[in-house]
């Protein structure tokens, strides 16, 4: 493939992120309020105002309207650019890192970083990770791997069941012993979606990431505002973070970790 189609191909791929990336802001303001993602059209929470499609392009909408609604002219959130950024950027850089030789995997890739990015800034906003998202992915996860896409179909599903089950008897444990919930069961769902995806050992590395990760958050909240670790971030925000690095490079870490046995 020559220079020129290259760049064209990822030119698309990173409009496909930007464009996903504003679909992914209905789903994070609908679906923690229970809200349809889909129907009805998108519109400014203040007045009302339906939404033209000029207004809906990524990040060029943001600001040709000065981050304002164009009726009402109540502010728009910049997280709304920056989540369509963002989602662009993982996109190119997934394109960049798999290319077009691993096209199946590929795919996998970008649908899993959608679905992490989504579960991250959800999490962090609602401390909810819907189950419209976590369970569809381990579905999805699976049926990625069984057509080649990943570690293999076995591995998959060694980590959905082990990622979800051995978080699931983690908080149990937890509960028994401290009488309170230390983890929802969105997080026990995500942790069995990214062992879907990644295998059995990228989720071991992806739950050891984001607890150590979740440690250095939560001393330096107790630290600084003298809050309870309880109220740190949200455990999924971890989990994402953490599978995106096992995801990029899990085996390179696996293997460094390994070389001193």
């Amino acid at each position: 493939m020559s220079e020129a189609a290259l760049a064209l191909e990822a030119a698309y791929v990173t409009l496909l992120g930007l464009l996903l990336g504003s679909f992914m802001n209905v789903c994070i303001y609908r679906l923690p309020r229970g809200l349809s993602p889909v129907r009805p059209r998108s519109g400014c929470p203040k007045c009302g105002h339906m939404l033209a499609w000029f207004e809906n392009v990524p990040i060029v909408s943001y600001l040709v309207l000065r981050g304002r609604c164009r009726k009402c002219r109540t502010p728009i959130s910049p997280m709304y650019p920056i989540v369509e950024g963002i989602t662009g950027a993982v996109f190119l850089a997934g394109y960049l890192w798999y290319g077009p030789e691993m096209p199946l995997l590929l795919v996998s890739r970008l649908t899993f970083a959608w679905a992490l990015i989504a579960l991250f800034i959800i999490d962090f906003e609602h401390q909810i990770l819907p189950n419209v998202i976590t369970l569809p992915g381990i579905v999805v996860g699976i049926l990625f791997n069984l057509l080649g896409a990943g570690p293999g179909w076995v591995d998959s599903i060694i980590g959905a069941a082990a990622g979800a089950g051995g978080l699931y008897l983690i908080a149990e444990i937890y509960y028994r012993v401290r009488h309170e919930e230390g983890l929802g069961m969105g997080d026990v769902k995500m942790l069995g979606m990214i062992g879907a995806f990644l295998g059995w050992k990228p989720m071991v590395l992806t739950l050891v990431l984001s607890s150590f990760l979740g440690s250095i958050v939560g001393v330096f909240v107790l630290v600084s505002r003298k809050e309870s670790l309880k109220y740190a971030m949200p455990f999924g925000t971890f989990l994402a973070v953490g599978a995106f690095i096992a995801a990029v490079a899990g085996d390179a870490i696996l293997d460094w970790y390994l070389g001193f046995f």
